[in-house]
């Protein structure tokens, strides 16, 4: 069985019950999760919501990351999905697995993983703040 079980940039809620159950295998001894969350503020100032938006490559990019952390360590599972469109506080934006024989294994690949996914996945967010501005980070913040 394929060790990436799980990837996909979508326009619809994400869930970590999906993407646990993706990675479930009876081989793993740890099993990291990562939820990444709209904050309520950013550089000091309140955020009333954002917006993400992919390039069309974003999930090819996406399982060229996750290939490598494939290659790279002990994994026996993993996923990975990010959100496009509008977000409001709370809601979970990208959410990342993986399940490796070993804790330490799991910690290390999964932090590997969103890492690598913030900074090689052309994903971009459109943040609104409450005094009316807003602001564009890219891939790599």
């Amino acid at each position: 069985m394929d060790v990436i079980r799980l990837l996909g940039i979508r326009d619809t809620p994400l869930s970590v019950d999906e993407v646990l159950a993706a990675v479930g295998d009876h081989a793993a001894g740890g099993t990291t999760l990562f939820v990444g969350t709209v904050r309520e503020q950013d550089h000091g100032k309140p955020v009333t919501g954002l917006s993400y938006s992919a390039h069309p490559s974003a999930e090819a990019e996406l399982r060229q990351v996750a290939e490598k952390i494939a290659a790279d360590f002990p994994v026996t599972a993993l996923a990975a999905v990010h959100r496009v469109g509008d977000l409001a506080l709370g809601d979970a934006a990208v959410i990342v697995a993986v399940a490796a024989p070993h804790r330490d294994e799991a910690f290390k690949a999964a932090r590997r993983l969103i890492d690598d996914l913030k900074a090689h996945v052309p994903i971009w967010k459109h943040q609104a703040f409450a005094d009316g501005e807003t602001e564009w980070v890219g891939a790599g913040e």
